[in-house]
């Protein structure tokens, strides 16, 4: 059952694109925070009543403190009347309507109905929103900026794309050129109704140099083997070479984490690429000073899947680091930052640099190593 609760709306916090940061009071309960998506609500300003979830809240899940708010009854009702037909979130209470890129009524329909493949784009897949920073900027920083970026969000987490700061910061810093929001996700400059088309929009419309493919803020997980939303890394794997494009996946590594399924090579991984993913992609693997740690990857990928399941490689990450450093971009995940794990990000930012290199013709295949 959603908790609803009606409060009044008691200050306006930040106006970030579609998204409003508010403060509510709700009788009885401590004045807390939601967040407003104007897109599905319409505007919000201090002294509307609003009506709001607050069931995470309530539960004390990880939503940052957040209440959603479901519906602004101090405001007119409005007609829907932008084109578009395809619903995400159907059959919901919060069904949102769109245009999606291949349906009739969208200007690029006809240009992604006539485009059936990659033609060989790099995809970098990941499994954590906090991999998209370090891997754009791998990107970027071995290209001089040059490569074209383009982010498409899965709804394997979030499914609204404004609810993220992170890409918000990144479009404005130029590490991300362009935005698409697959399936029930959306927010994005282009939205699409799966993966299939969402790659093919990426390519043939936003004119993508690399693609990056991850879900948005805030992964599924239980600690059962398969019950992970990060498990679409390898489903995602699949549709890129049924399209003709590259794959190349992010190991999920990590030397931080005190969970012994996610220390060296993550069971995510091993998950995604050995059991999911049915055909190959490229395993980027760091460059990590710790001898140790390398010794261990090593010994955890030879166990991970067969020998010549996935083609390795080896890449230095620090440039993306140092790329994140210049643009004044902070990142974290889990809370941690670089410096505390800097396996992880090296990860991202190696497949990052990895692709671009893809694009320009300048990587080194060298098959398993």
């Amino acid at each position: 059952m959603i908790r609803i609760r009606q409060g009044r709306v008691t200050g306006v916090k930040a106006r970030r694109g579609d998204i409003t940061e508010i403060t509510v009071q709700i009788p009885g309960e401590p004045e807390g925070k939601a967040y407003n998506y104007d897109l599905l609500t319409g505007p919000v300003k201090t002294g509307d009543t609003v009506v709001l979830n607050t069931t995470a809240v309530s539960k004390n899940l990880g939503t940052g403190g957040a209440h959603f708010v479901m519906a602004n009854v101090t405001i007119p009702p409005r007609e829907a009347r932008e084109p578009g037909h395809i619903m995400k979130l159907r059959y919901s209470p919060c069904q949102v309507k769109v245009l999606a890129a291949e349906e009739p009524d969208s200007p690029d329909a006809e240009i992604i109905k006539n485009t059936t493949s990659l033609d060989g784009v790099p995809v970098v897949v990941g499994t954590l929103h906090s991999m998209l920073a370090p891997a754009a900027a791998g990107a970027k920083a071995v290209t001089g900026g040059r490569a074209r970026v383009v982010y498409v969000m899965t709804d394997g987490a979030a499914l609204p794309l404004p609810l993220s700061n992170l890409v918000r910061e990144l479009r404005e810093k130029g590490l991300v050129d362009a935005t698409i929001t697959c399936g029930h996700a959306f927010g994005g400059d282009w939205e699409c109704i799966n993966i299939y088309t969402a790659l093919l929009t990426a390519k043939a419309v936003a004119r993508a140099d690399v693609i990056i493919v991850a879900m948005g803020p805030g992964i599924v997980g239980t600690g059962s083997p398969l019950g992970f939303t990060g498990v679409e890394q390898g489903e995602i794997i699949n549709a890129v070479n049924i399209l003709g494009g590259q794959p190349v996946a992010i190991p999920r590594i990590s030397f931080a984490d005190p969970r012994e399924r996610h220390r060296g090579l993550s069971h995510h991984t091993v998950t995604a690429l050995g059991k999911i993913a049915l055909t190959p992609c490229t395993v980027v693997l760091p460059r990590l000073r710790d001898p140790e740690q390398n010794t261990l990857i090593l010994e955890q990928l030879s166990h991970a899947w067969p020998g010549d399941k996935h083609r390795q490689a080896l890449e230095d990450g620090h440039p993306a680091l140092a790329e994140l450093k210049r643009r004044e971009i902070k990142v974290t995940s889990m809370g941690r930052t670089p410096k505390d794990d800097p396996a992880f990000f090296l990860s991202a930012g190696a497949a990052g640099i990895y692709a671009a290199k893809l694009a320009v013709g300048t990587a080194s295949n060298k098959g398993n190593q």
